[in-house]
């Protein structure tokens, strides 16, 4: 019986992870440049693929190590990254957001406090200005952020909150604007990755708050 695989396409037609050599072809015939990397099990394959592709190919690769606790493979976080996180006083209610370095929780950003805003839209402002940052700084650092929410707005490059537009929160509803131009102005490689709050505790970023 053959040896279960998985492949990991960081560069292809469509980057992911492919269950078969098959599906795997298909990403990268054809496609000058490609980078992939077969892995033993979906954890490590999976865990790879958020990462750098240089940590598995090439001189500087290293092993990966992936931990076991009951029966249930678990993944650490991937610490040279940055997390981006939000706090709300009430809902709607005083917002503010930042982000750290993950490893250390050195601050590299911080916005607010503003009057009448949202959790979401804070972590939607969060997740485009590391975006913004990481580019500037010209660094392929992987993002993290708790919200899925946030993390589909910008996918789509536009926010979907019912708060209402006020003379209160113009200038947050500003920076919305400018957030969801630059995610149409410009191209990013940053890998945004939901924070597993289940298995590694509140996010670095978190204001401490709760």
């Amino acid at each position: 019986m053959a040896k279960e695989k998985y492949y990991v396409v960081w560069k292809g037609v469509t980057p992911g992870v492919y269950k078969s050599w098959h599906d795997c072809q298909m990403q990268i015939k054809g496609f000058e440049g490609a980078i992939f990397k077969s892995f033993g099990n979906e954890s490590s394959a999976r865990y790879a693929y958020n990462d750098h592709y240089t940590n598995y190919i090439g001189k500087n690769a290293k092993t990966l190590q992936i931990a076991v606790q009951n029966n249930i493979i678990t993944t650490p976080p991937l610490l040279d990254s940055i997390s981006v996180d939000a706090a709300c006083e009430g809902n709607p209610g005083k917002l503010e957001y930042q982000g750290v370095y993950t490893a250390t929780k050195k601050l590299l950003f911080k916005q607010g406090p503003f009057p009448n805003g949202t959790v979401n839209i804070g972590e939607f402002l969060a997740i485009v200005h590391g975006l913004a940052y990481l580019k500037q700084q010209g660094s392929t650092l992987p993002l993290y952020t708790d919200s899925m929410t946030a993390m589909s707005w910008v996918r789509r490059k536009k926010t979907n909150t019912k708060l209402p537009r006020t003379a209160s929160n113009e200038k947050l509803f500003e920076l919305l604007d400018r957030a969801e131009l630059w995610l149409i102005n410009n191209t990013y490689e940053t890998r945004i990755i939901k924070w597993d709050t289940e298995q590694w505790g509140e996010i670095p970023a978190d204001f401490g708050r709760k």
